[in-house]
């Protein structure tokens, strides 16, 4: 049977997930009569409640007697680290882009890798059914991008498919009134466009993993595309390492894929996606190659993390009321656990101490990592955000990232002040009749804690956007930190309306009558740039005097409701986000009153020296 590989690209939310859908149901991979969740490649609980890939996923289908091995990439930044090796699994790409949005800096981002990787690009203008369309000014921007990046002269002449794949509709005409249902124009095109892979399956077996998965049976497995050869489900191979070294071990199982299934088989041939166990510590990158014949392919290169944050076992009066796994051992070993199959996290733990720096490739992929935890039974703490920063020839540097805003005019001149304060550097700006769309260079920190205030500004309208750069000489200034303060309790017990009552005016509280408060725990926000010790626990005094109804009645506003994210933006270096399956907590890291206000106290006259 003959093979094509191709991957889905994508910026975030342009549609990639729909369309593997309209793929998978027009190939007919389910039976008629089965019932199928939409988005059906999102498996993972988040991804379905947030709309967006976390994961690369691969599926295959069978067109026209042709084996399509077919790869779901994630769109956001934070997780590009799946997109590049995934590169190296494929022949070619198929590059969804928004007729509205047009391209974006994710769009870029992917385009770019599988240009370097020579990978032969069909571009899908999805969603041209919106009113707002703009399929031919898209189609241009799509073709000066793939000349600002260089692309082989060939590929200028690039194949388009127009479809919704929201409606499952697709054909070759620019013209909306062409639709038609199905996907039939994409599939025929990925088999006269995709070049089929290399299919020597006499020589010596080369394979190489360029994704990771994990169970507890097997350990590592992993998942990439045979390189040339044949590998056989029992037989002994060699891996060669990440180190040099060569280690021999026994192929226990082999699946091959299937629809959403991935299947037991005996043998895969050159040019197939496979999955491989019997080898725990299996790495991205690794040749495995018949024993005695070692020859290694190219290694793969793991994009570096960019954000880290320090986790720790939960050190509240209140630990241990919800979660079942508290303990120091239980946390490190799913923390472990997850560094087996996402090779662009990093854990190292701090000596002596009950605490980890858990590294990654930015705020939303550690924030999940967080939540799949929670979720999960356990109870821990963490740190505000902060970017890894880099020596380069005796330079101290730190990340930058391209920012790619689109925002109703309106709101613009408020948030080119607040990137102006965050250290942004505007770099284009251009307006349609009521939209406004600005590019920005702009430290990584400069985005930490931006999300709340941006959505807040543009009244929930604005779309940000925004990937890697590179390292440029770190600014000698405070960027991204929080301004206001916080209020902060100063007692233990329930907290009461009345207390809370006689708190509203010095700032916007964060719980509602009748929760459980602990000392250092942070109960609102200050509406000054002080931290206030603050008693949301105190009862009104009862006197055996009448008081008429009006005096008994206190109406208070509502509570600002965080978030998992939104308490990680809110932070700064002294405070800690309390993590348990039914709550999320802000607090103090010095929960003790005085205590930290002699140590507040001590770090301000040394700022001041």
């Amino acid at each position: 049977m003959d093979i094509r590989n191709v991957a889905i690209i994508a910026h975030v939310d342009h549609g990639k997930t729909t369309l593997v859908d309209k793929l998978l149901r027009d190939s007919h991979t389910f039976r008629d009569n089965q019932v199928v969740a939409e988005r059906v490649m999102d498996s993972n609980a988040l991804e379905r409640e947030r709309g967006i890939t976390i994961l690369a996923k691969n599926t295959a289908i069978t067109w026209k007697n042709t084996k399509i091995n077919v790869l779901d990439t994630p769109g956001h930044a934070d997780f590009s680290g799946e997109v590049e090796r995934i590169m190296k699994m494929v022949d070619g790409v198929v590059l969804v882009v928004d007729a509205y949005e047009g391209t974006m800096p994710q769009t870029r981002f992917v385009l770019k890798k599988a240009f370097e990787s020579h990978l032969k690009p069909i571009v899908v203008i999805n969603k041209v059914d919106k009113p707002s369309a703009r399929i031919l000014e898209v189609i241009d921007e799509v073709l000066e991008l793939f000349i600002d990046l260089g692309c082989d002269e060939d590929d200028l002449d690039f194949p388009v498919v127009y479809a919704s794949a929201m409606n499952n509709t697709s054909s070759l005409d620019p013209d909306a009134s062409t639709q038609k249902p199905g996907m039939d124009p994409l599939l025929d095109m990925i088999l006269e466009k995709i070049p089929a892979p290399s299919m020597d399956k006499e020589a010596p077996l080369q394979f190489q993993p360029a994704l990771l998965d994990y169970t507890d049976f097997t350990g590592r497995i992993g998942i990439g595309r045979i390189n040339r050869g044949t590998i056989k489900s029992g037989e002994v191979v060699s891996c060669m390492r990440l180190d040099g070294s060569i280690k021999q071990f026994r192929i226990q199982k082999l699946y091959g894929f299937q629809g959403l299934n991935r299947i037991e088989i005996q043998e895969g041939y050159a040019g197939d996606i496979v999955a491989v166990t019997g080898l725990g510590d299996i790495s991205v990158g690794e040749t495995i190659c018949p024993v005695g014949k070692e020859e290694a392919l190219e290694m793969i290169s793991i994009s570096e993390p960019t954000v880290q944050m320090t986790f720790g076992t939960n050190t509240s009066p209140f630990c241990g009321r919800d979660g079942k796994l508290v303990t120091a051992s239980k946390i490190e070993e799913r923390l472990f656990r997850e560094v087996q199959k996402d090779v662009s996290l990093r854990v190292n733990r701090i000596n002596n101490l009950e605490e980890w720096i858990v590294s990654g490739r930015g705020e939303l992929h550690l924030g999940i990592l967080i939540e799949n935890m929670r979720r999960e039974g356990y109870e821990f703490q963490v740190s505000r955000p902060r970017v890894i920063m880099k020596e380069i020839d005796g330079v101290m540097c730190e990340p930058y990232e391209e920012c790619v805003i689109d925002l109703p005019s309106d709101t613009a001149g408020s948030i080119i002040e607040m990137m102006g304060n965050r250290k942004g550097q505007l770099v284009t700006m251009s307006n349609t009749e009521t939209q406004t769309r600005l590019v920005y260079n702009i430290p990584s920190r400069g985005l930490i804690g931006f999300n709340t205030n941006f959505m807040t500004l543009t009244g929930g309208y604005g779309i940000i956007s925004h990937s890697f750069l590179d390292y440029r000489p770190m600014e000698k200034v405070n960027v991204g930190e929080r301004t206001t303060g916080v209020l902060v309790s100063m007692a233990q017990g329930q907290s009461t309306a009345y207390s809370i009552g006689a708190l509203e005016d010095r700032g916007s509280m964060f719980i509602a009558p009748g929760e459980d408060i602990y000392e250092g725990m942070i109960v609102g926000e200050c509406n000054k740039d002080m931290d206030l010790a603050v008693n949301v626990v105190k009862a009104k005094q009862q006197t055996n005097t009448r008081s008429s109804n009006k005096d008994m009645t206190v109406v208070l506003k509502k509570p600002r409701v965080l978030t998992l994210e939104n308490c990680l933006e809110f932070i700064n270096e002294d405070e800690l986000v309390e993590v348990t399956p039914e709550h999320i907590r802000l607090r103090k890291k010095i929960l003790d009153t005085v205590e930290r206000k002699k140590f507040d106290a001590k770090k301000r006259a040394e700022n001041e020296a």
